[in-house]
């Protein structure tokens, strides 16, 4: 197995803009991925965390994958988000979409259910051992409510070929630091957590699926790139402008404050669906500010 780079450097889990009503703003969606191929995106993932999937109908959701890779055009690869803490619903979902266009599928482990790291392991594996395009990994604690271990991470990746990268959002360097020295030499780890990217990189990480990146590709494209090369300064710089706009961005939850900043840039509506509801007024006022601070926007 050969180290996927279409999977390096920065990928966008892009929100899913929503029309006042609820609908979804395909137009708003045409912008978003606009604005991510002109600000120099190395791919996009559709329907992560960020992108509200759990808010999101059966037939909404293969609409959507089907308007994203029609705005793409196969010029940056694209990512499919399928999990969920149900291992044979997430089969029968990856069986019900068409997969032309699609690149990979991004997975997060199962939520809610607590398994023990085995349950993790074999639910993974059934997926795998059925999962026609390759699989990142993704762990993410706060939101799963259980940890996947850097020990059942490393198990994955050399149990199954198609197991390519985990995107790593447990906010723990010491674990990601174990996946590294211990992956095989063509698996990947990418950042879950912008705030996250340049140390991650640092460590040996390949690159981030970002947050921030809906907003302003081109800034942390720049970050995610210089980091990669290992200009430090030029790397250092960018993340200390941005830091407190990624900070404001969680403060209330994510995608509310994204969306919030999309809606500041013109690019997209601040709708989001319950129980999501928008970012409080004293919080849009503090990510303005933040973003004037970061040459962003102007006061």
């Amino acid at each position: 197995m050969c180290m996927d780079d279409r999977f390096r450097g920065l990928g966008v889990a892009l929100v899913t803009p929503f029309l006042p009503k609820g609908n979804i703003d395909y137009a708003g969606l045409e912008r978003l991925i606009e604005h991510q191929i002109a600000g120099g995106v190395d791919h996009v993932v559709s329907m992560g965390t960020t992108g509200e999937s759990v808010t999101l109908t059966k037939t909404e959701k293969k609409e959507l994958l089907a308007q994203t890779i029609g705005f793409v055009r196969n010029r940056v690869p694209v990512v499919l988000g399928v999990g969920g803490n149900n291992t044979a619903e997430v089969i029968e979902a990856l069986g019900e979409f068409d997969m032309d266009g699609v690149d990979a599928i991004l997975s997060v482990s199962p939520y809610y259910n607590k398994p023990t790291q085995e349950g993790i392991y074999q639910h993974y594996k059934a997926i795998a051992q059925v999962a026609l395009r390759p699989i990142i990994l993704y762990n993410v604690p706060g939101r799963t409510g259980s940890n996947m271990t850097a020990e059942t991470t490393l198990r994955l990746a050399r149990d199954f070929k198609n197991v390519i990268a985990i995107k790593e959002a447990s906010a723990n360097l010491d674990q990601m630091g174990r996946i590294l020295k211990h992956k095989p030499k063509d698996f990947m780890l990418i950042s879950g957590d912008d705030a996250l990217t340049l140390p991650i990189i640092a460590m040996g990480g390949v690159g981030v699926i970002s947050v921030v990146g809906n907003a302003l590709p081109q800034e942390f494209s720049t970050l995610v790139n210089a980091a990669l090369k290992g200009d430090l300064d030029t790397a250092r710089r960018e993340h200390l402008r941005l830091i407190e706009v990624i900070d404001l961005l969680f403060v209330e939850g994510n995608p509310g404050g994204i969306k919030e900043a999309l809606k500041m840039l013109g690019i997209c509506g601040n709708t989001v669906r319950l129980p999501l509801v928008n970012v409080s007024e004293a919080t849009s006022k503090k990510l303005y500010q933040a973003l004037a601070d970061a040459e962003v926007v102007k006061l």
